[in-house]
């Protein structure tokens, strides 16, 4: 059962862990397409999903049997096609990858079955990705006409893995599971290290030398630690062998 749902149905939300959320992309007509809806609930959502350390893994996947086949375009009438296809990419599909991105704490995408174009845009969007091993992914723009930043070929999901697309693979009937007790083991760690970390790589990828104001942060961020309840907790609960409560701060 899903605790809240959105975007008209096509998105619902639950708990299958202890500070995890599950996003699932429920649209299954359209093979999980990325609709004006869905795009517009991911951008709604994400922020909200920041609010204290109730939630310290966001978890996305898909209602069988596909995680998403991209850009809902095939249901756009002929005639308002230049207009609306064009509207659907720019601004719902950024907005929603821009929430995707700049989120505070971990992402994963558990790809279920059947990644294509913005829907495997999508998945690299998040920090982490596991595949089923019968899930193909691909990035097809050249074979509907379309110019874009990337494309190429279908991949299954062992070559997937082997150039680093994603991060594991599992059998099929695994998947669902697997992500879970990924997303729990994520979940369980230090909320200040969590979100610390993140930020640390996110500065680091951006920027090949770092300017004296970005590593001063980047110092202070790891300091402050030091100083915090939580490391108290972790060292103490390390001591008695008992899970931590964290409190993040």
């Amino acid at each position: 059962m899903s605790d809240e749902t959105l975007a008209g149905g096509k998105l619902l939300l639950d708990r299958p862990a202890e500070a995890v959320a599950r996003i699932r992309i429920s649209n299954p007509e359209r093979r999980n397409a990325l609709d004006h809806e869905i795009l517009d609930g991911l951008a709604e959502l994400l922020p909200r999903l920041d609010r204290g350390i109730e939630t310290r893994c966001v978890m996305i996947v898909g209602a069988p049997p596909a995680f998403s086949a991209g850009y809902d375009i095939a249901s756009i009438p002929a005639e308002t096609f230049a207009r609306d296809a064009e509207a659907l990419v720019a601004h719902p599909f950024h907005a929603a990858m821009e929430a995707i991105a700049s989120h505070p704490w971990p992402t994963l995408a558990a790809i279920n079955g059947p990644c294509l174009g913005g829907g495997l845009e999508l998945a690299i969007t998040c920090d982490l990705r596991i595949c089923a091993a019968g899930a193909k992914l691909g990035m097809p723009p050249a074979k509907l006409g379309l110019v874009y930043g990337h494309t190429g070929r279908n991949f299954d999901a062992e070559r997937a893995e082997r150039i680093g697309l994603v991060h594991e693979v599992v059998g099929d009937e695994e998947l669902e599971g697997a992500a879970v007790e990924l997303a729990a083991s994520i979940a369980a760690n230090a909320p200040l290290s969590m979100r610390g970390n993140k930020r640390a790589i996110e500065v680091l990828k951006q920027n090949a030398i770092l300017s004296d104001q970005q590593e001063a942060g980047l110092i202070a961020l790891r300091e402050a630690c030091f100083t915090s309840a939580d490391l108290r907790e972790g060292i103490e609960a390390f001591a008695e062998k008992r899970a931590p409560r964290w409190q993040g701060r």
